[in-house]
């Protein structure tokens, strides 16, 4: 029994790890970063080229840490940022940088994709309404903005899939990921031809796409030059970020839903059979696990909050952290412990990129409502906490309403390392955290989902209970969940009032910025 790879192309840098089969163990790990570039306000790109640079590194340094050979590796499953287009040409040279999940300029194509195919008939096709986000309105951006990039596009690819590509020369995807893109017909797990005529799409410009675990093509011999492993490794079909990230948890089952504060934040349960919300607010994707689907709600700006703190304000953090030997993330929180629940009343919005659930609005904007001259920095801190834990409320109640059971919240991500976030998110939605051995998430659950492709499991949930085990318990304070009762209103409120200030200010920035 080989080692299994599991590579996750995120939004702030590559990761691959090495996953012992026989233990569950992670036995290396290795991330290389890349920059995210905002060239107007509300966009965000990537250069596919740092994608492939950055895995290249991760392998070989994964590799190098274990001290394992090539050939020890069985599989490799991929992961990573969901959303993103990748265009190549006739000649399979990128034609422009990626515009990824969290750029919102394409509010305009999502208005009329709504106005072309019907607000309910989008839904019915692809069990998902027109969002700046998904792939389809990026693409038809270039198609109204770049004509000339557009009329040379030959293929279209999302981001891992793109790092495939380069690893084995196939065009392939897979239905999570796939899921995303508004271009799929989720419910039967196929591209929607009907979609794709409305769109005036070629779809021969989309990859053929294969359930999580199948394998989809072998590392190829320049590759491997690259890359450092084996020719004929196989490479599994893998899945999105967060579909990946719940097999990763052990999220495989009904009434077990993940709370994932990464980047974003995502509430993510699995479901039996296909389940809509008639507005709209949460996504229904198709699972990694064959068969199977899930409900998602999204934060846009979760850990993104944090860290745009960390860049902007935290200098004397990273500046002091490599000598004290830790996370500057560590030091910024440990600030935090020292505010109350509710910080006295300032709260956070945290629609740095707009946001989605439950609102849908890319021009909605952060805020911090309520600050006094009593205000610390830490309360500052602390707010930010809160306020990305309101939001992932949201997503808790609008699957209280669609009745999808939640016997369990497991908690992962870089949020579920922290202890304070951790004990301000059981305390915000009233439940029990639990948090699992395994705490890669989504590298991890691409290294399983290509342990079951490549044999050493029959299903995924297989592999989850051979895995996964829970080693910790984060119960709700009373005192602070009455806290928390009382200020959740209000920031519900916050964004209806402000929604007309959103649209002024959002409606000023597109006049006058160049």
């Amino acid at each position: 029994m080989g080692y299994l790879l599991g590579i996750d192309v995120g939004t702030g840098g590559t990761r691959a790890i090495l996953v012992d089969p026989a233990t569950g163990d992670v036995i290396a790990g290795s991330t290389d970063e890349y920059p995210m570039y905002t060239p107007q306000p509300q966009w965000a790109e990537q250069d596919p080229a740092d994608w492939w640079r950055a895995t290249r590194n991760a392998i070989q340094g994964a590799i190098a840490q274990a001290g394992i050979r090539a050939e020890d590796i069985q599989g490799i499953g991929l992961t990573g940022q969901m959303h993103g287009i990748v265009l190549l040409d006739e000649n399979d040279e990128v034609l422009r940088s990626s515009i990824i999940w969290c750029d919102q300029r394409s509010q305009a194509q999502c208005d009329w994709i709504t106005e072309r195919v019907g607000a309910e008939r989008l839904i019915e096709l692809t069990s998902n309404p027109a969002l700046t986000g998904f792939s389809a309105p990026k693409l038809l951006w270039v198609r109204d903005h770049q004509p000339d990039i557009y009329a040379k596009v030959r293929t279209v690819l999302l981001p891992k899939d793109f790092i495939r590509f380069k690893l084995t020369g196939e065009r392939a995807s897979e239905v999570s990921d796939a899921s995303g893109t508004l271009l799929f017909d989720v419910t039967h797990r196929r591209w929607s031809q009907k979609m794709l005529d409305a769109l005036d799409i070629d779809p021969t410009w989309l990859p053929k796409v294969y359930e999580s675990p199948e394998v989809t093509g072998y590392v190829t011999a320049q590759a491997a030059k690259l890359t450092g492993l084996k020719e004929g490794t196989p490479v599994v079909g893998g899945g999105g970020d967060q579909a990946a990230g719940a097999v990763g948890n052990g999220i495989v089952r009904s009434g077990i839903v993940s709370c994932t504060v990464g980047t974003s934040g995502v509430v993510f349960a699995y479901m039996e059979q296909p389940k809509l919300d008639p507005k709209g607010r949460v996504h229904t994707f198709c699972h990694a696990v064959p068969g199977a689907w899930h409900v998602m709600g999204v934060t846009q700006g979760a850990g993104l909050s944090l860290r745009w703190f960390r860049d902007r304000f935290g200098g004397m953090e990273q500046a002091l952290a490599p000598e004290l030997g830790v996370d500057p993330y560590d030091i910024i929180v440990d600030e935090a412990q020292r505010s109350p629940a509710g910080c006295e009343g300032l709260i956070f919005l945290p629609y740095l990129m707009g946001e989605r659930t439950p609102h849908l609005d890319p021009d909605a904007k952060g805020v911090f409502f309520g600050l006094t001259a009593r205000h610390t920095r830490g309360d500052v801190i602390r707010s930010i906490l809160e306020g990305v834990a309101y939001s992932l409320r949201d997503s808790f109640e609008i699957l209280r309403e669609m009745s999808v059971p939640v016997e369990q919240v497991r908690a992962s991500g870089g949020g579920a390392r922290s202890a304070l976030w951790r004990q301000i998110q059981a305390d915000v939605y009233n439940k029990e955290l639990v948090t699992i051995n395994a705490t890669e998430g989504p590298a991890y659950g691409a290294a399983l989902l290509a342990g079951v492709g490549t044999g050493t499991w029959k299903t995924v949930p297989e592999a989850c209970d051979a895995t996964i085990r829970i080693v910790g318990r984060t119960r709700p304070n009373p005192d602070d969940v009455s806290v928390y009762n009382a200020y959740y209103p209000i920031y519900r409120s916050l964004y209806k009032s402000l929604k007309p200030a959103y649209d002024q200010v959002a409606e000023v920035i597109r006049t006058y910025t160049k």
